[in-house]
């Protein structure tokens, strides 16, 4: 398989740690972006380049746009998998959380979508994580208001872009996952097993990301056997 250009965001912990090392494995070169830049410098891949980036920080994406002009000139792969989940009953929640959540899981994925765009060329795939919770229709979980409604906001915004770059040959497709046992998880359903690893979620994403674009745009896939 030739080499692509990937980029990951949430590198530092659970799915996105997974796929990073799937991805270096395969051969591939790829950007690994989280705001702790450290687990994945510990693991010394020569295939992967990493630095602190927060989704929430306006003058992170200039460094993004320019490594990729210096070093890449080209994109094959974004996926968007970095995400904020506040857990708190609606009538304590606050608009600084839904701001907090909402810039990483909505605001976030558009910019560095819009800035990765111009780099990419027929059969580039966009992949964005959502939830299950995100999904028209799914059973929903009190507490997790602010999280919810961003996972379904980019699921309408993946619809949305599949339609406006049509014409372009690159796809974008969103993943709404199940359980999956992550930090994340914990935090949500403090003591909840999940049925699915990092690991194995991060292995459906890679193959997904390198061929799910050949049959597959604008579309929604629920990844889960379980709910929540």
């Amino acid at each position: 398989m030739m080499s692509k250009n990937i980029i990951i965001t949430g590198t530092s912990r659970g799915i996105g740690f997974e796929l990073v090392q799937l991805f270096s494995k395969a051969g591939h070169h790829v950007l690994a972006l989280s705001r702790n830049e450290e687990p994945i410098q510990k693991l010394k891949l020569d295939n992967v380049t990493t630095f602190p980036f927060d989704l929430a920080n306006v003058n992170n994406y200039t460094k993004v746009e320019e490594f990729i002009k210096e070093n890449w000139k080209q994109v094959d792969v974004l996926i968007n998998n970095a995400g904020m989940l506040v857990n708190k009953p609606f009538a304590e929640i606050t608009m600084e959380d839904f701001d907090a959540v909402y810039k990483t899981n909505v605001f976030g994925v558009a910019e560095l979508t819009r800035i990765a765009l111009p780099f990419m060329k027929d059969g580039s795939h966009v992949v964005t994580i959502s939830s299950m919770g995100g999904v028209q229709g799914s059973m929903k979980f009190p507490g997790l208001a602010a999280y919810s409604s961003s996972k379904a906001a980019v699921i309408t915004l993946t619809e949305l872009l599949a339609e406006e770059y049509k014409e372009s040959g690159v796809s974008f497709n969103v993943l709404a996952l199940g359980a999956v046992q992550t930090e994340m998880l914990e935090e949500a359903f403090p003591g909840y097993q999940a049925p699915t690893t990092a690991l194995e979620m991060a292995q459906y994403i890679f193959d997904f990301s390198l061929s799910g674009n050949k049959y597959y745009n604008g579309k929604l896939l629920q990844v889960s056997n379980s709910t929540p």
